[in-house]
């Protein structure tokens, strides 16, 4: 017990920066989902058993008529692809976590993939409970903020025109972040410059799985010549 009470401890001050923009972002969801007449009870019990971020976004659109199920479950598979990528990535680090690890696959958001990816998980600190602390707490500021937009929705009618553009905004931040602690910039170039390529190509609906794609092939080709870097300079 103690070893969980010293991961949570530890990982909340990684955690503060996602706190913020989940309990935002989890606000506007709340907001939307109670504008489609669900009251918090509803927006809590989803985010705890979906928590897919902007796969919760577009869910929201679902529930009128003429959606069907095909529909949705290929329009959810569009927009949460790229975890595809992301979990790929972290087989390694979940690899020999016994029972923690489907928890760690199923809250796996962008946000939480950040994280658990540019943080070294702290000497003393048991890694398999530092990763799942910093994992539930990322959920928990979510359906927190899903309740309070909920309820606030509720209370407090407003235009909720453009809020969505809060999951964007958190992106952004996430990215200047792990610019600012990171020496090696070249990831985050080649993202960026697969993405304007992507767009040009592909149009602003269509490029995410091309981009994704390429950035994976970008990376993967140039993994151990940035690898000889890293090790020249250290």
């Amino acid at each position: 017990m103690k070893k969980i009470l010293k991961a949570f401890k530890t990982a909340f001050p990684y955690t503060i920066p996602v706190l913020v923009g989940y309990l935002f972002i989890g606000i506007a969801f709340g907001v939307m989902f109670e504008e489609r007449g669900y009251n918090f009870l509803w927006a809590a019990f989803m985010s705890l058993t979906v928590f897919a971020g902007s796969g919760q976004y577009l869910a929201v659109n679902f529930f009128v008529p003429g959606y069907s199920l095909f529909q949705v479950a290929f329009l959810t598979l569009m927009v949460n692809i790229r975890h595809i990528f992301y979990g790929l990535s972290m087989l390694t680090k979940f690899s020999g976590k016994g029972l923690k690890k489907w928890y760690l696959v199923f809250g796996l958001t962008d946000e939480t993939y950040s994280l658990l990816s540019m943080t070294k998980v702290p000497e003393g600190v048991d890694e398999g409970w530092f990763l799942v602390a910093v994992t539930m707490l990322d959920q928990s500021y979510w359906i927190i903020g899903s309740i309070i937009g909920s309820v606030a929705g509720t209370l407090i009618p407003f235009n909720s025109e453009g809020i969505e553009f809060a999951m964007t905004s958190l992106f952004v931040v996430l990215f200047i972040e792990s610019w600012l602690s990171n020496k090696e910039h070249k990831p985050a170039i080649y993202g960026i410059a697969a993405s304007i390529l992507g767009i040009i190509v592909f149009g602003a609906d269509k490029f995410v799985l091309p981009t994704m794609i390429l950035v994976t092939v970008l990376l993967l080709s140039t993994r151990k010549y940035m690898k000889e870097e890293e090790t020249n300079a250290n």
